[in-house]
């Protein structure tokens, strides 16, 4: 009895440390919370997300656009001893949360293919012993060999893995290298994994759980409906002069998806035509244009944003009015995910996707263009190695910056073919196709001290430049710095030229390191150079790859061409909501309405006659008296659904069921 009695003290003195612990731990995320971001309280289950990775269980979490998903990684690394290793594709979102937790004074680092040797030697000096609490890097990275002997002297308390979709095959966005998160865990396998995606399929989610080797089943979905945001398929022969009727007849500020960089321009002269205030958006633009029209635009200084899918990572701009397509994306996990910057706010929004009788043409020829034909795949790799002069058996994890232009020119090669090539040959883990990396210039000092004073006095000239620098950025000489030569130009009074002298006269003097700004695609090479004869893409890189393509492009025609299922409802289907109801706002929910039933009342006779005409046809009038509803509104619902072709009268005059 004592023993019994003991037992229950010391179960009962448990569970009031893991009380007081909990409440200590909540406690503690938000004060980070409050002292970092400025939020009194986390957004509905950014939370219960935080307590699950604190507490150090492998966690999932599905969460849409714009819900918060790097505070549920940030705040429970924040608040234990050692870093937090992210990874993640996206190298442009990488750069921008870098510079956001620096300017919020948190110390944190990034490493991706676009750094050199030395520089991605002293980032992991400094994640080692100089207090670096976030270290992003790109999945290539986590194979080659300086990481691995890296990765057991950083005290890792959470790894992170942003677009976590991309590490299976059924994902819209597979990448092998994401494979090689589960050899990291190998090696630190009591360190818990955050795995973080805003679109999964349930087939997806699966395969994410398996293949990050998660200890047990634990996953965090929000409800992927937004009430406030109306999905709107609008059918037009002039898709021109729709955006300019749609954006005149809803105020607030605005973004416009197209797929081309020529298009951004064009589209955005477009709109200051008939004045509307407007700007264009892609990836070639330079690192200082991007940030001032993304700065004007945050600011409603310019109204509408026309972009390429280039545009919105890491953007949070909560009052977006309005997310217009001009042309269907190729899957509606990148639809959800660009349409659902929409209205973060709360407030009433829209997503448009302008859709002519020519998308659907231009989709299924797109699974043409998107997967070339094997033989084309392995010309083009063949002419790859030939254009780096790259021996076969050689080439592992070397680096290479890639001209696309001259390299088409120099093989007669198709621009698109060849990029979509690159991509299987991507998937297929023979390398890795970095498109247009933008790496501003980077600066650090090899002396200091008495050493740097001598250079000072001795070289009168070069001083005030010394000095600017070291006013302008932080840590020079502990880490390499970003820098924008334009901007010291301006603050100089002299220009971009000017600057670039002074820093090659300093860099060959040895005061510091000078890396002049890259602005390349990158091909780095994951495997040796094959022979052709062995170049092999496996069913799951190609055939079923292909065929999960045409099944996504499928998904988007039918999004588009559906005039009868609520909008809302057919997204969330897709990713495996299948319990959701009408949204009541989508064009196709507003249509109902004016048959002036209630949601219920339509659906109930909509069910009624979908269940008897499947068995059978049958005449109007019969179907009208067997169903037993109020006869005007069954009239009013057939009238409906045979408008939306949806019902049809055969030869014989009975109605059929047709879709």
């Amino acid at each position: 009895m004592a023993k019994v009695r003991n037992s229950l003290l010391f179960c009962s003195s448990c569970w009031i440390d893991y009380l007081i612990n909990f409440v200590r731990m909540a406690d503690k995320y938000h004060e980070l919370l409050k002292k970092y971001w400025g939020f009194d309280n986390f957004r509905p289950l950014q939370e219960d997300i935080v307590r699950s990775v604190g507490a150090g269980n492998d966690t999932l979490a599905l969460m849409p656009t714009g819900g918060g998903k790097s505070i549920t990684f940030q705040v429970p690394a924040l608040a234990g001893e050692g870093l937090c290793l992210v990874v993640t594709p996206l190298i442009a979102l990488m750069k921008d949360q870098v510079e956001n937790l620096k300017r919020i004074g948190i110390k944190a680092e990034a490493i991706h293919s676009g750094l050199s040797y030395r520089e991605i030697k002293i980032t992991f000096d400094n994640a080692t012993f100089g207090g670096t609490k976030f270290l992003y890097v790109s999945p290539e990275r986590l194979s080659t060999e300086l990481f691995l002997q890296k990765l057991p002297f950083l005290n890792i308390n959470l790894i992170a893995v942003d677009e976590a979709h991309c590490i299976s095959q059924w994902g819209y966005d597979f990448r092998p290298s994401y494979l090689k998160i589960a050899a990291i865990r190998e090696i630190i396998p009591d360190t818990p994994v955050l795995a973080l995606t805003a679109t999964a399929t349930p087939q997806v989610v699966e395969d994410i759980v398996e293949r990050l080797m998660f200890r047990s089943r634990n996953i965090f979905k929000k409800d992927f409906a937004r009430s406030n945001l109306a999905y709107v398929v609008r059918p037009t022969e002039s898709k021109e002069t729709e955006l300019v009727k749609i954006l005149k007849a809803v105020k607030g500020s605005a973004i416009v998806y197209v797929r081309s960089r020529k298009k951004t321009r064009e589209y955005a002269q477009l709109l200051i035509q008939n004045n509307i205030s407007a700007d264009y958006f892609h990836a070639g633009l330079t690192h200082i244009s991007k940030n001032d029209r993304q700065d004007k635009w945050k600011k409603n200084q310019t109204r509408v944003m026309v972009a390429t899918n280039a545009f919105g990572m890491g953007i949070d701009k909560p009052d977006v009015r309005m997310v217009v397509h001009m042309d269907a994306p190729d899957s509606l996990e990148a639809y959800f995910q660009e349409a659902g910057r929409g209205g973060r706010d709360g407030k009433k929004s829209f997503a448009v996707l302008l859709w002519s009788n020519n998308d659907k043409a231009k989709l299924n020829k797109q699974v043409k263009t998107t997967f070339p034909e094997p033989e084309a795949i392995k010309r083009i790799y063949e002419a790859l190695g030939n254009f780096f002069q790259l021996p076969v058996g050689a080439g592992f994890q070397m680096m290479y910056d890639f001209d696309m232009g001259k390299f088409c020119s120099a093989f007669k090669l198709n621009i698109l073919q060849v990029f979509n090539s690159l991509k299987i040959l991507q998937r297929a883990g023979y390398l890795t196709f970095t498109e247009e990396l933008d790496i501003p210039s980077k600066v650090m000092f090899l002396v200091e001290g008495n050493d740097l004073y001598k250079y000072q006095v001795a070289h009168a000239d070069m001083d005030p430049f010394i000095k600017i620098l070291l006013r302008t950025y932080t840590g020079l000489f502990t880490e390499y710095a970003s820098i924008y030569e334009a901007d010291l130009a301006k603050k100089t009074g002299t220009d971009a030229q000017i600057i670039y002298k002074a820093l090659q006269k300093l860099s060959k003097a040895g005061i510091i390191h000078y890396i002049p700004r890259r602005k390349t695609p990158l091909i780095t090479y994951l495997q040796s150079r094959e022979e052709l004869q062995h170049l092999r893409l496996p069913p799951e890189v190609y055939e079923k790859r292909k065929q999960q393509y045409m099944d996504q492009v499928g998904a988007v025609i039918e999004y588009g061409s559906s005039d009868h299922i609520c909008r809302s409802r057919l997204l969330l289907n897709y990713f495996g909501q299948s319990k959701s109801e009408n949204c009541g706002i989508c064009d196709v929910c507003l249509s109902r309405k004016k048959t002036g039933l209630t949601d219920t009342t339509f659906n109930d006779i909509e069910k009624s006659v979908e269940n008897i005409l499947k068995e059978h046809p049958m005449e109007a009038e019969k179907l009208v008296d067997t169903l037993g509803f109020d006869k005007k509104h069954t009239w009013d619902v057939l009238k409906w659904l045979e408008d939306h072709e949806i019902i049809g009268e055969m030869e014989t005059g009975e109605m059929e069921w047709l879709k």
